[in-house]
């Protein structure tokens, strides 16, 4: 497992490093704007297994996704409803995860079978800036084992998973305290399927406007 630090590299350099990982099937933990994240390339089949596996995460629950820009829904998304619309315009970039109609052939690791997908695009942390030089959607699970609180630091990190994943992106601390807000935007009325930093009055004024 390779340790790679901005700081110490800069980030033009381990972003670059970090998109040959993903292209190449690596899993690698990258901070977020509120935990570290777990990310590999949406489409490869071997890093997702690989992931699930490590996550020790049941295969009822699907994997979420974040992207950089709104232009790569069309690679996971059959649509975008619009109060999803409405909610892309208020909160991102930021930590909402809404979650869409999936489009047909997606992983079922994504989906978990519920014809839908979950997916964001982060707030401002190296995150974001890593899904922006991207050109392909990329997992963000937290960086914990199942049951287990998210890790919020490198330390944290390297006790859950050691030399099970191939890097860690080493910011410092993130912010930690609470996830990202979900929302449900499949059906007639939006639902909150998990509370997060974003509030539930937020999300409905937003809804509301």
């Amino acid at each position: 497992m390779e340790i790679v630090r901005p700081l110490e590299h800069g980030i033009t350099e381990v972003v670059r490093r970090c998109s040959a990982a993903l292209l190449r099937g690596d899993i690698i933990a990258f901070p977020t704007e509120t935990f570290y994240g777990l990310g590999a390339k949406y489409d490869s089949h071997a890093s997702l297994e690989r992931l699930y596996a490590i996550k020790n995460r049941p295969r009822h629950k699907a994997m979420p996704l974040i992207i950089g820009q709104r232009k790569l829904l069309k690679m996971i998304a059959e649509s975008v409803p619009p109060a999803a619309e409405r909610l892309m315009d208020r909160f991102w970039p930021g930590p909402l995860t809404l979650i869409l109609p999936a489009k047909d052939g997606l992983s079922q690791y994504l989906t978990a079978g519920t014809g839908s997908v979950a997916v964001r695009i982060p707030g401002s942390s190296f995150a974001q800036t890593l899904a922006s030089a991207l050109e392909f959607p990329i997992t963000a699970t937290s960086a914990n084992i199942t049951t287990l609180p998210p890790a919020d630091s490198l330390e944290a990190v390297v006790r859950y998973f050691d030399a099970h994943i191939d890097a860690i992106i080493d910011c410092g601390r993130t912010p930690g305290m609470l996830p990202s807000t979900i929302v449900n935007t499949t059906g007639e009325k939006p639902v909150i399927v998990r509370h997060g930093v974003i509030p539930a009055e937020e999300i409905f004024r937003a809804l509301q406007g």
